[in-house]
């Protein structure tokens, strides 16, 4: 169960977003083989300036459309996670035309025991899930 959070410069329509959300979800779909319904998404829109993003000596061009995106998940192999930073930015670029200079991800780590998808029932640690 990934949550992924998206920081993206304001200006996108209500239909690029969909594409990038849906994209984004193949490639969580590939890479954890998680079920089709296990889909938690959020995008936070900026204006430009509140998005600074160099390129850490790496050569990198960033242009404004540059996607952040934070991979909240139970702990997930190496290759698990390179899978998905490839086949994410393959989707990005093929249905969205992002280049993989724009796309930035981190994976941020958690237990089993940190979730609770309702009612304050830790579902993983209860066993509902």
């Amino acid at each position: 169960m990934p949550l992924l959070q998206f920081d993206v410069i304001q200006g996108r329509s209500e239909s690029e977003m969909k594409t990038l959300l849906d994209a984004a979800h193949r490639a969580v779909l590939s890479a954890f083989q998680v079920p089709e319904r296990d889909r938690y998404q959020i995008v936070h829109e900026n204006k430009a300036y509140q998005m600074v993003f160099e390129d850490t000596g790496l050569g990198l061009t960033r242009t404004d459309n540059l996607v952040m995106v934070r991979v909240f998940t139970s702990p997930r192999s190496d290759e698990q996670k390179q899978f998905f930073m490839k086949e994410l930015c393959r989707e990005l670029q093929e249905s969205c035309g992002i280049a993989g200079s724009d796309v930035m991800i981190s994976f941020i780590t958690n237990a089993k025991g940190d979730w609770s998808f309702g009612n304050g029932n830790a579902q993983y640690v209860t066993g509902e899930l």
